[in-house]
């Protein structure tokens, strides 16, 4: 049996704790300005190797057709990319709301390459697992590379950056956005002026995404006033989380305590480093 046969892949949620956008690309992505920064709100991928070179999802998500699954497209590109002959059976743990700004799909994605890389014994170093990774999503080459990051481009220009990991209460709820309706907005501001992370450790923040996202999904609206109410909200992505950073756990615990339902919440704290960083 392998040495990693059965053991628990973790894949963390992130936050964007600011969002620029400066323009449209002629490719029809934007340019954008964010930092990345994990979270320690976790999905668990299991993988078992096949030698029969299928690849199964043994547990679907409920909604998501096999061929927009993550997972399995990981792993397919990574095997079409190596021509390796193996297979997996992966399930997946999920705990990461899904459309909620946090990353999940695109964090499982690069935990499912980290893992069969491993698994696989393909040994390909993490640059080029994260180009791979940008082919699946924009998110995917920050959950590689494992830290957080200062990023332009679409997201996959990153700088490493060292962060404060303070206590965060999250908020769902409970609306999964759509990111190609807010981005297709006509009122999304696209025309941002470029920051510098120097400005950005001065205090600098904002999400350009949120005026439409507040305006398009009333209850996300709510819930922001909501948690305004305690510290300064912000949207993580193009949403439907929400954030606010707070001075310890307990005071974001008992912020939590106070949530009205059916929302969902959780405490968390940021992490500079994803947990397969050193692995």
């Amino acid at each position: 049996m392998l040495p990693d046969a059965g053991r628990s892949w973790p894949a963390p949620a992130k936050l964007n704790l600011f969002l620029r956008i400066l323009g449209r690309r002629s490719d029809g992505y934007h340019s954008l300005q964010t930092v990345f920064q994990f979270v320690n709100l976790y999905d668990e991928l299991r993988c078992a190797v096949r030698r029969d070179g299928e690849l199964r999802r043994i547990d679907p998500l409920p909604g998501v057709a096999p061929a927009d699954d993550l997972c399995v497209r990981a792993a397919r590109a990574l095997k079409a990319h190596t021509a390796c002959s193996l297979g997996a059976d992966i399930s997946l743990l999920k705990r990461i709301p899904m459309g909620g700004g946090l990353g999940g799909g695109s964090s499982d994605a690069a935990t499912t390459l980290l893992a069969l890389n491993r698994l696989w014994r393909l040994d390909l170093p993490r640059p080029q697992l994260a180009a791979l990774g940008l082919t699946l999503g924009a998110d995917v080459p920050v959950f590689v590379m494992g830290r957080a990051a200062w990023a332009e481009g679409v997201g996959e220009r990153l700088t490493p950056i060292d962060l404060d990991q303070p206590w965060y209460l999250i908020v769902d709820a409970g609306v999964a956005v759509s990111t190609a309706s807010v981005f297709k907005h006509p009122k999304l501001t696209r025309n941002s002026a470029p920051v510098t992370i120097s400005a950005y450790r001065s205090g600098f923040s904002g999400n350009d995404c949120l005026a439409v996202v507040r305006a398009l999904y009333p209850v996300i609206d709510a819930a922001y006033c909501w948690l305004s109410e305690f510290g300064e909200a912000h949207l993580s992505g193009t949403g439907g989380c929400l954030f606010a950073r707070f001075e310890g756990y307990e005071s974001a615990a008992r912020t939590l305590s106070l949530l009205p339902a059916p929302w969902r919440g959780w405490v968390v704290q940021g992490l500079n480093h994803h947990p397969l960083l050193d692995d």
